[in-house]
């Protein structure tokens, strides 16, 4: 696969993890190691799903396919209603804990990287090689990933907690799409 195809594909499928990564970024629970973490494994389950899609063909995708859009819904939808609750709340925190940890990041993780996995098996249809478009995604859902939490990090501060009101809005925003586009 040739360079442009790769990074359009890549650019495509990083967006929700840039979306997602923004929002985190208004809380103010990013700190550098934290940042590392988020950006890190949101390339890393891009990569991993390319990857799967790829290497399951049309045998997973199949089963899943029916309920997929409504797993990155409802995944969305309470993170994205949790930083809105928080958002109108000035005591309250949208991530109780560390969201750069634990079930919370794998959560997100899954929920930004499930059209990865048809992506993988598009490309497995087109009887391409999976090591360069795999290595060209991560790459770029994590320096989004990490673009994004920057940026949100900044917005954060400067506009308070409505940035983290706009942040879960977005992520409801993005989970609605997903479903709407799947149905």
């Amino acid at each position: 696969m040739e360079i442009i195809p790769a990074l359009l594909i890549a650019l495509g499928l990083a967006m929700d993890a840039f979306a997602v990564s923004l929002g985190i970024g208004t809380t103010g629970k990013t700190n550098p190691r934290a940042i590392f973490r988020l950006a890190f494994h949101f390339g890393l389950f891009q990569s991993l799903m390319t990857t799967l899609g790829w290497l399951l063909g049309n045998t997973i995708v199949a089963l899943i396919a029916a309920f997929d859009h409504w797993v990155a819904f409802v995944l969305l939808l309470y993170v994205g209603i949790n930083m809105i609750r928080s958002g109108l709340k000035p005591d309250s925190q949208s991530f109780p804990s560390d969201p750069s940890r634990g079930a919370l990041l794998v959560m997100l993780s899954v929920a930004t990287s499930l059209d990865a996995l048809a992506v993988g098996l598009s490309l497995a249809m087109l009887r391409v090689s999976i090591l360069f478009p795999t290595i060209v995604i991560g790459l770029t859902a994590a320096g989004l990933s990490l673009m994004g939490l920057l940026t949100g990090s900044r917005l954060g501060k400067t506009f308070g907690k409505r940035m983290e009101v706009a942040g879960g809005l977005t992520l409801v925003g993005i989970g609605t799409r997903i479903l709407f586009t799947h149905l």
